[in-house]
Protein backbone atom coordinates (compact mmCIF):
# COMPACT_ATOMS: atom_id res chain seq x y z
CA UNK A 1 0.00 0.00 0.00
CA UNK A 2 2.85 2.29 0.56
CA UNK A 3 4.20 1.12 -2.60
CA UNK A 4 1.38 2.55 -4.55
CA UNK A 5 1.34 5.54 -2.65
CA UNK A 6 4.84 6.58 -3.72
CA UNK A 7 3.60 5.30 -7.53
CA UNK A 8 1.10 8.29 -7.01
CA UNK A 9 4.08 10.52 -6.23
CA UNK A 10 6.22 9.55 -8.86
CA UNK A 11 3.93 9.80 -11.27
CA UNK A 12 3.00 13.72 -10.50
CA UNK A 13 6.89 14.40 -12.27
CA UNK A 14 5.51 12.97 -15.58
CA UNK A 15 1.87 13.93 -15.21
CA UNK A 16 2.02 16.83 -17.55
CA UNK A 17 4.97 15.99 -19.83
CA UNK A 18 2.24 14.91 -22.72
CA UNK A 19 0.86 18.48 -22.21
CA UNK A 20 4.22 20.81 -22.56
CA UNK A 21 3.97 22.01 -25.89
CA UNK A 22 0.63 22.82 -25.68
CA UNK A 23 0.43 24.74 -21.93
CA UNK A 24 0.75 28.40 -23.93
CA UNK A 25 -2.78 27.66 -26.22
CA UNK A 26 -4.50 25.60 -23.18
CA UNK A 27 -3.42 28.32 -20.21
CA UNK A 28 -4.02 31.33 -21.97
CA UNK A 29 -0.12 32.25 -21.21
CA UNK A 30 3.19 32.80 -22.57
CA UNK A 31 5.93 29.79 -22.68
CA UNK A 32 7.82 31.30 -19.71
CA UNK A 33 5.03 31.58 -17.71
CA UNK A 34 3.88 27.42 -18.40
CA UNK A 35 7.35 26.23 -17.53
CA UNK A 36 6.41 27.04 -13.93
CA UNK A 37 3.65 24.30 -14.02
CA UNK A 38 6.62 21.81 -14.04
CA UNK A 39 9.06 24.00 -12.23
CA UNK A 40 7.01 24.27 -9.13
CA UNK A 41 6.51 20.87 -8.38
CA UNK A 42 10.03 20.02 -8.42
CA UNK A 43 10.76 23.40 -6.09
CA UNK A 44 8.13 22.14 -3.71
CA UNK A 45 9.14 18.29 -3.53
CA UNK A 46 12.39 19.45 -3.09
CA UNK A 47 12.03 21.35 -0.15
CA UNK A 48 9.16 19.50 1.05
CA UNK A 49 10.33 15.82 1.47
CA UNK A 50 13.33 16.19 4.10
CA UNK A 51 10.91 19.07 5.93
CA UNK A 52 8.11 15.95 5.98
CA UNK A 53 10.92 13.91 6.94
CA UNK A 54 11.72 15.49 10.12
CA UNK A 55 7.62 15.89 11.01
CA UNK A 56 7.37 12.05 10.16
CA UNK A 57 10.23 11.54 13.48
CA UNK A 58 8.26 13.89 15.87
CA UNK A 59 4.50 13.50 15.27
CA UNK A 60 4.51 10.19 13.67
CA UNK A 61 5.41 8.59 10.01
CA UNK A 62 1.86 7.81 8.95
CA UNK A 63 -0.03 10.59 9.71
CA UNK A 64 2.81 13.07 7.69
CA UNK A 65 1.63 10.27 4.58
CA UNK A 66 -2.29 10.75 5.18
CA UNK A 67 -1.29 14.59 5.09
CA UNK A 68 0.53 14.34 2.32
CA UNK A 69 -1.74 12.50 0.54
CA UNK A 70 -4.35 14.88 1.27
CA UNK A 71 -2.17 17.56 -0.01
CA UNK A 72 -2.09 15.89 -3.76
CA UNK A 73 -5.85 15.45 -3.92
CA UNK A 74 -6.11 19.18 -2.82
CA UNK A 75 -3.85 20.26 -5.20
CA UNK A 76 -5.29 17.73 -7.92
CA UNK A 77 -8.69 19.17 -7.35
CA UNK A 78 -7.65 23.14 -8.06
CA UNK A 79 -5.94 22.06 -11.28
CA UNK A 80 -8.63 19.88 -12.00
CA UNK A 81 -10.87 22.75 -11.58
CA UNK A 82 -8.85 25.97 -12.71
CA UNK A 83 -8.62 27.31 -16.38
CA UNK A 84 -6.01 29.67 -15.47
CA UNK A 85 -2.27 29.22 -15.18
CA UNK A 86 -2.35 30.69 -11.46
CA UNK A 87 -4.49 28.06 -10.39
CA UNK A 88 -3.13 25.26 -12.25
CA UNK A 89 0.42 26.26 -10.51
CA UNK A 90 -0.93 26.19 -7.29
CA UNK A 91 -2.58 22.48 -7.65
CA UNK A 92 0.74 21.23 -9.17
CA UNK A 93 2.88 23.02 -6.13
CA UNK A 94 0.53 20.73 -3.96
CA UNK A 95 1.42 17.94 -5.89
CA UNK A 96 5.03 18.38 -5.13
CA UNK A 97 4.59 18.17 -1.47
CA UNK A 98 3.27 14.39 -2.11
CA UNK A 99 6.95 13.07 -3.20
CA UNK A 100 7.88 12.75 0.94
CA UNK A 101 5.53 10.15 1.04
CA UNK A 102 8.57 7.67 -0.41
CA UNK A 103 11.03 8.40 2.67
CA UNK A 104 8.82 8.77 5.06
CA UNK A 105 7.40 4.65 3.33
CA UNK A 106 10.88 3.70 3.77
CA UNK A 107 11.05 5.07 7.04
CA UNK A 108 7.61 2.98 8.25
CA UNK A 109 9.21 -0.35 6.83
CA UNK A 110 11.94 0.19 8.76
CA UNK A 111 9.67 0.58 12.51
CA UNK A 112 7.49 -2.23 11.89
CA UNK A 113 8.87 -5.11 9.57
CA UNK A 114 11.19 -7.81 10.28
CA UNK A 115 14.09 -7.68 8.94
CA UNK A 116 14.20 -10.75 6.32
CA UNK A 117 11.17 -8.87 4.30
CA UNK A 118 12.74 -5.40 4.93
CA UNK A 119 15.43 -5.36 2.05
CA UNK A 120 12.67 -6.48 -0.69
CA UNK A 121 9.87 -4.10 0.66
CA UNK A 122 12.83 -1.28 0.56
CA UNK A 123 14.06 -1.66 -2.68
CA UNK A 124 10.33 -1.83 -4.16
CA UNK A 125 9.70 1.82 -2.15
CA UNK A 126 12.33 3.46 -3.39
CA UNK A 127 11.85 2.50 -6.94
CA UNK A 128 8.22 3.98 -6.78
CA UNK A 129 10.54 7.08 -7.88
CA UNK A 130 11.34 5.74 -11.31
CA UNK A 131 8.48 3.17 -11.94
CA UNK A 132 5.81 5.58 -11.19
CA UNK A 133 6.62 8.30 -14.15
CA UNK A 134 7.75 5.40 -16.39
CA UNK A 135 4.58 3.33 -16.32
CA UNK A 136 2.43 6.71 -15.66
CA UNK A 137 3.43 8.64 -18.60
CA UNK A 138 1.58 6.26 -21.16
CA UNK A 139 -1.39 6.47 -19.75
CA UNK A 140 -1.20 10.56 -19.59
CA UNK A 141 -0.33 10.62 -22.95
CA UNK A 142 -3.07 8.48 -24.16
CA UNK A 143 -5.43 10.82 -21.59
CA UNK A 144 -4.01 14.06 -23.57
CA UNK A 145 -4.86 12.80 -26.71
CA UNK A 146 -8.21 11.65 -26.20
CA UNK A 147 -9.43 13.76 -23.50
CA UNK A 148 -9.88 17.20 -22.19
CA UNK A 149 -6.45 17.71 -20.24
CA UNK A 150 -8.21 18.95 -16.63
CA UNK A 151 -8.75 14.71 -16.89
CA UNK A 152 -5.08 14.28 -16.50
CA UNK A 153 -6.08 15.83 -13.00
CA UNK A 154 -8.92 14.04 -11.92
CA UNK A 155 -7.03 11.11 -12.33
CA UNK A 156 -4.02 12.06 -10.28
CA UNK A 157 -7.28 13.32 -7.58
CA UNK A 158 -8.30 9.81 -7.92
CA UNK A 159 -5.20 8.15 -7.27
CA UNK A 160 -4.33 10.13 -4.36
CA UNK A 161 -8.02 9.00 -2.70
CA UNK A 162 -6.91 5.18 -3.80
CA UNK A 163 -3.84 5.73 -1.33
CA UNK A 164 -5.22 7.21 0.81
CA UNK A 165 -7.81 5.04 1.62
CA UNK A 166 -5.17 2.19 1.81
CA UNK A 167 -3.05 3.79 4.27
CA UNK A 168 -5.64 4.14 6.30
CA UNK A 169 -7.33 0.82 6.37
CA UNK A 170 -3.80 -1.29 5.76
CA UNK A 171 -1.22 0.67 7.10
CA UNK A 172 -0.55 0.35 11.33
CA UNK A 173 -0.20 3.22 13.50
CA UNK A 174 3.22 4.44 14.56
CA UNK A 175 5.27 2.56 16.76
CA UNK A 176 8.09 4.95 17.06
CA UNK A 177 8.04 8.73 17.83
CA UNK A 178 10.84 10.99 18.79
CA UNK A 179 8.62 14.50 20.19
CA UNK A 180 10.44 17.04 19.60
CA UNK A 181 10.69 20.86 18.55
CA UNK A 182 10.10 22.11 15.51
CA UNK A 183 12.74 24.16 13.91
CA UNK A 184 10.65 26.75 12.16
CA UNK A 185 13.81 28.77 11.57
CA UNK A 186 15.55 25.87 10.13
CA UNK A 187 12.45 25.28 8.00
CA UNK A 188 12.39 28.27 6.37
CA UNK A 189 16.41 28.97 5.21
CA UNK A 190 16.42 25.53 4.26
CA UNK A 191 13.13 26.36 1.70
CA UNK A 192 14.65 29.65 1.33
CA UNK A 193 18.34 28.16 0.18
CA UNK A 194 17.05 25.64 -1.61
CA UNK A 195 14.59 27.53 -3.67
CA UNK A 196 17.50 29.97 -4.63
CA UNK A 197 19.62 26.58 -6.34
CA UNK A 198 16.76 25.62 -7.54
CA UNK A 199 15.95 28.04 -9.83
CA UNK A 200 18.97 28.51 -11.10
CA UNK A 201 19.35 25.11 -11.90
CA UNK A 202 15.82 24.65 -13.43
CA UNK A 203 15.38 28.58 -14.96
CA UNK A 204 18.92 29.66 -15.77
CA UNK A 205 19.15 28.07 -19.49
CA UNK A 206 15.89 30.03 -19.85
CA UNK A 207 17.19 33.12 -18.30
CA UNK A 208 20.55 32.72 -18.90
CA UNK A 209 22.97 31.55 -16.94
CA UNK A 210 25.00 34.27 -15.97
CA UNK A 211 21.97 36.98 -16.29
CA UNK A 212 21.50 39.13 -13.08
CA UNK A 213 18.49 36.73 -11.76
CA UNK A 214 20.07 33.53 -12.18
CA UNK A 215 23.48 34.58 -10.25
CA UNK A 216 21.07 36.34 -7.77
CA UNK A 217 19.60 33.25 -7.00
CA UNK A 218 22.66 30.97 -6.60
CA UNK A 219 24.88 33.32 -5.18
CA UNK A 220 21.84 33.96 -2.64
CA UNK A 221 20.44 29.94 -2.15
CA UNK A 222 23.89 29.72 -1.49
CA UNK A 223 24.77 31.69 1.04
CA UNK A 224 21.42 31.25 2.92
CA UNK A 225 22.66 27.58 3.02
CA UNK A 226 26.16 28.52 4.70
CA UNK A 227 24.16 30.71 7.38
CA UNK A 228 21.63 27.64 7.81
CA UNK A 229 23.96 25.00 8.17
CA UNK A 230 25.69 27.39 11.18
CA UNK A 231 22.73 27.45 12.57
CA UNK A 232 21.56 23.98 12.31
CA UNK A 233 25.43 23.03 14.13
CA UNK A 234 24.22 25.58 17.22
CA UNK A 235 20.47 24.96 17.62
CA UNK A 236 18.61 22.57 20.06
CA UNK A 237 16.44 20.00 18.16
CA UNK A 238 17.82 21.46 14.65
CA UNK A 239 15.63 20.37 11.14
CA UNK A 240 18.53 18.05 10.49
CA UNK A 241 21.37 16.65 12.16
CA UNK A 242 24.12 17.79 10.28
CA UNK A 243 26.49 15.99 12.17
CA UNK A 244 24.86 12.81 11.07
CA UNK A 245 24.35 13.63 7.83
CA UNK A 246 28.34 14.27 7.66
CA UNK A 247 29.07 10.25 8.30
CA UNK A 248 30.83 9.49 5.30
CA UNK A 249 28.08 6.52 4.21
CA UNK A 250 25.40 9.25 4.15
CA UNK A 251 27.31 12.24 2.74
CA UNK A 252 28.89 9.74 0.10
CA UNK A 253 25.58 8.15 -0.78
CA UNK A 254 23.53 11.57 -0.63
CA UNK A 255 26.34 13.29 -3.23
CA UNK A 256 26.08 10.49 -5.30
CA UNK A 257 22.34 10.28 -5.07
CA UNK A 258 22.36 13.43 -7.09
CA UNK A 259 24.57 11.84 -10.15
CA UNK A 260 21.66 9.04 -9.86
CA UNK A 261 18.81 11.29 -9.80
CA UNK A 262 20.82 13.12 -13.19
CA UNK A 263 20.91 9.71 -14.41
CA UNK A 264 17.30 8.83 -14.38
CA UNK A 265 15.60 11.96 -15.47
CA UNK A 266 17.88 12.36 -18.26
CA UNK A 267 16.80 9.36 -19.64
CA UNK A 268 13.06 10.77 -19.80
CA UNK A 269 14.77 14.22 -21.32
CA UNK A 270 16.18 12.79 -24.17
CA UNK A 271 14.66 9.12 -25.10
CA UNK A 272 10.94 10.59 -25.44
CA UNK A 273 12.65 13.33 -27.99
CA UNK A 274 14.54 10.68 -29.50
CA UNK A 275 12.04 8.69 -30.57
CA UNK A 276 9.59 11.08 -31.43
CA UNK A 277 11.40 12.97 -33.41
CA UNK A 278 11.03 12.99 -37.33
CA UNK A 279 12.88 10.13 -39.26
CA UNK A 280 14.53 13.22 -41.72
CA UNK A 281 16.46 14.31 -38.69
CA UNK A 282 17.41 10.87 -37.12
CA UNK A 283 14.53 10.24 -35.21
CA UNK A 284 12.16 7.56 -35.14
CA UNK A 285 8.93 9.36 -36.25
CA UNK A 286 6.76 8.21 -33.24
CA UNK A 287 3.70 9.54 -31.27
CA UNK A 288 3.76 10.43 -28.30
CA UNK A 289 1.77 7.34 -27.11
CA UNK A 290 4.00 5.39 -28.66
CA UNK A 291 7.56 6.73 -27.46
CA UNK A 292 5.80 6.75 -24.23
CA UNK A 293 4.98 2.56 -24.67
CA UNK A 294 8.91 2.49 -25.79
CA UNK A 295 9.84 3.93 -22.06
CA UNK A 296 7.67 2.65 -20.16
CA UNK A 297 9.22 -0.84 -19.25
CA UNK A 298 12.15 0.53 -17.50
CA UNK A 299 9.23 1.20 -14.61
CA UNK A 300 8.52 -2.78 -14.96
CA UNK A 301 12.13 -3.61 -14.63
CA UNK A 302 12.42 -1.68 -11.71
CA UNK A 303 9.22 -3.33 -10.12
CA UNK A 304 10.38 -7.22 -11.01
CA UNK A 305 13.73 -6.46 -9.60
CA UNK A 306 12.55 -5.48 -6.48
CA UNK A 307 12.67 -9.05 -5.13
CA UNK A 308 16.23 -9.77 -6.66
CA UNK A 309 17.40 -6.31 -4.94
CA UNK A 310 16.30 -6.94 -1.47
CA UNK A 311 17.88 -10.40 -2.04
CA UNK A 312 21.43 -9.19 -2.71
CA UNK A 313 20.96 -6.19 0.03
CA UNK A 314 20.89 -9.15 2.52
CA UNK A 315 23.56 -11.65 0.30
CA UNK A 316 26.48 -9.28 -0.41
CA UNK A 317 25.27 -5.88 1.41
CA UNK A 318 23.66 -2.45 0.20
CA UNK A 319 26.96 -0.91 -1.11
CA UNK A 320 28.57 -3.44 -3.61
CA UNK A 321 24.62 -3.14 -5.04
CA UNK A 322 24.67 0.46 -5.19
CA UNK A 323 27.72 0.16 -7.39
CA UNK A 324 26.43 -2.56 -9.35
CA UNK A 325 23.79 -0.13 -10.45
CA UNK A 326 25.45 2.72 -10.99
CA UNK A 327 27.72 0.88 -13.40
CA UNK A 328 24.77 -0.80 -15.06
CA UNK A 329 23.83 3.37 -15.77
CA UNK A 330 27.30 3.66 -17.35
CA UNK A 331 26.33 0.98 -19.83
CA UNK A 332 23.23 1.75 -20.82
CA UNK A 333 24.57 5.43 -21.95
CA UNK A 334 27.75 3.87 -23.49
CA UNK A 335 25.05 1.40 -25.30
CA UNK A 336 23.07 3.93 -26.64
CA UNK A 337 25.82 6.56 -27.51
CA UNK A 338 27.45 3.76 -29.83
CA UNK A 339 24.27 1.86 -31.34
CA UNK A 340 20.81 4.26 -31.35
CA UNK A 341 20.07 3.62 -35.01
CA UNK A 342 17.02 1.09 -34.03
CA UNK A 343 13.94 1.66 -31.61
CA UNK A 344 15.12 -1.42 -29.70
CA UNK A 345 18.60 -0.27 -28.94
CA UNK A 346 16.28 2.92 -27.57
CA UNK A 347 14.29 -0.01 -25.66
CA UNK A 348 17.60 -2.08 -24.64
CA UNK A 349 19.35 1.37 -23.07
CA UNK A 350 15.84 1.80 -21.16
CA UNK A 351 15.74 -1.55 -19.57
CA UNK A 352 19.29 -1.48 -18.53
CA UNK A 353 18.89 1.90 -17.03
CA UNK A 354 15.80 0.25 -14.96
CA UNK A 355 18.03 -2.25 -13.72
CA UNK A 356 20.66 0.02 -12.56
CA UNK A 357 18.34 2.50 -11.02
CA UNK A 358 16.38 -0.57 -9.37
CA UNK A 359 19.77 -1.38 -7.43
CA UNK A 360 20.70 1.91 -6.48
CA UNK A 361 17.51 3.27 -5.77
CA UNK A 362 17.45 0.15 -3.19
CA UNK A 363 20.47 0.21 -1.54
CA UNK A 364 20.41 4.44 -0.88
CA UNK A 365 18.26 3.69 1.70
CA UNK A 366 19.89 0.59 3.45
CA UNK A 367 23.02 2.74 3.20
CA UNK A 368 21.38 5.21 4.90
CA UNK A 369 19.33 3.20 7.36
CA UNK A 370 21.80 1.57 8.61
CA UNK A 371 24.21 4.76 9.40
CA UNK A 372 22.06 6.98 11.31
CA UNK A 373 20.10 6.52 14.81
CA UNK A 374 16.46 5.87 14.53
CA UNK A 375 14.76 9.15 15.28
CA UNK A 376 17.11 10.75 12.13
CA UNK A 377 15.39 7.97 10.16
CA UNK A 378 12.81 9.90 8.50
CA UNK A 379 14.36 13.16 8.11
CA UNK A 380 18.10 11.38 6.49
CA UNK A 381 15.94 9.40 3.65
CA UNK A 382 14.00 12.50 3.15
CA UNK A 383 17.72 14.47 3.13
CA UNK A 384 18.41 11.46 0.31
CA UNK A 385 15.51 12.09 -1.80
CA UNK A 386 16.19 15.86 -1.47
CA UNK A 387 19.45 14.64 -2.99
CA UNK A 388 18.37 12.92 -5.61
CA UNK A 389 15.71 16.03 -6.99
CA UNK A 390 18.41 18.12 -6.70
CA UNK A 391 19.88 15.40 -9.80
CA UNK A 392 16.91 15.00 -11.51
CA UNK A 393 16.27 18.66 -11.82
CA UNK A 394 19.92 19.38 -13.11
CA UNK A 395 19.24 16.75 -15.58
CA UNK A 396 15.69 18.53 -16.65
CA UNK A 397 17.31 22.06 -17.08
CA UNK A 398 20.76 20.73 -18.36
CA UNK A 399 19.86 18.69 -20.90
CA UNK A 400 16.73 20.65 -22.37
CA UNK A 401 19.10 23.24 -22.26
CA UNK A 402 21.84 21.31 -24.56
CA UNK A 403 19.18 20.20 -26.72
CA UNK A 404 17.30 23.46 -27.31
CA UNK A 405 20.84 25.01 -28.01
CA UNK A 406 22.00 22.34 -30.38
CA UNK A 407 19.15 22.07 -33.22
CA UNK A 408 18.49 22.90 -36.08
CA UNK A 409 15.29 24.23 -38.06
CA UNK A 410 13.59 21.86 -40.12
CA UNK A 411 10.31 23.03 -41.42
CA UNK A 412 9.84 26.18 -39.24
CA UNK A 413 10.25 23.23 -36.11
CA UNK A 414 13.79 23.73 -34.27
CA UNK A 415 15.14 20.22 -33.79
CA UNK A 416 17.98 18.89 -31.35
CA UNK A 417 20.60 17.38 -33.61
CA UNK A 418 22.28 14.08 -32.88
CA UNK A 419 25.45 15.92 -31.46
CA UNK A 420 22.94 17.36 -28.80
CA UNK A 421 21.70 13.85 -27.94
CA UNK A 422 25.51 12.73 -27.64
CA UNK A 423 26.15 15.53 -25.54
CA UNK A 424 23.64 14.63 -23.18
CA UNK A 425 24.91 11.05 -22.98
CA UNK A 426 28.45 11.66 -22.39
CA UNK A 427 27.00 14.01 -19.65
CA UNK A 428 24.87 10.83 -17.91
CA UNK A 429 27.87 9.09 -18.43
CA UNK A 430 30.23 11.22 -16.20
CA UNK A 431 27.37 11.56 -13.84
CA UNK A 432 26.66 7.67 -13.53
CA UNK A 433 30.89 7.43 -13.19
CA UNK A 434 30.93 9.77 -10.37
CA UNK A 435 27.82 8.03 -8.35
CA UNK A 436 29.87 4.94 -8.84
CA UNK A 437 33.30 6.17 -7.52
CA UNK A 438 31.93 7.69 -4.65
CA UNK A 439 30.08 4.29 -3.77
CA UNK A 440 33.29 3.20 -3.65
CA UNK A 441 34.13 5.29 -0.90
CA UNK A 442 31.33 4.19 0.84
CA UNK A 443 32.27 2.31 4.37
CA UNK A 444 31.57 -1.41 4.50
CA UNK A 445 30.17 -1.30 8.52
CA UNK A 446 27.27 -0.42 10.28
CA UNK A 447 27.95 2.51 12.27
CA UNK A 448 28.53 1.20 15.97
CA UNK A 449 25.32 3.52 17.13
CA UNK A 450 22.38 1.62 18.39
CA UNK A 451 19.31 1.65 16.05
CA UNK A 452 16.27 0.95 17.83
CA UNK A 453 13.83 1.22 15.33
CA UNK A 454 15.85 -2.03 13.05
CA UNK A 455 14.14 -5.09 13.52
CA UNK A 456 15.31 -7.94 15.15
Amino acid sequence: MLAFAGLCASFMFTLVVPLQAELPELLNASREDTTWVVTITLLVAAVATPISGRLGDMYGKRRVVVVLLILLIIGSVIAALSGSIVGVIIGRGLQGAVTGVVPLGIAIMRDVLPTDRLGTAVALMSATMGMGGAIGLPAAALLAEHADWHTLFWLAAALGAAGLALVLLVVPGDVLRFPGRLDVLGAIGLGVGLTGILLFVSRGAQWGWTSPISLTCVIGGVLVLLVWGWYQLRTKDPLLDLRVAARPAVLFTNIAAIGMGFALFGSNVTFPQLLEMPTSSAGFGLDMVGAALVVMPAGLVMMFISPLSGRLERTVGPRPLFTIGAGAIVLAYLFVLLWSSEIWHILAANILIGVGIGFSFAAMPMIIMRSVPANETGASNGLNALFRSIGTSSASAVMGGILAAMSVDIDGVAVPTRAAFDVCFWLAIAAGLVAVVLSLFIPKQRSAEQHPSLPN
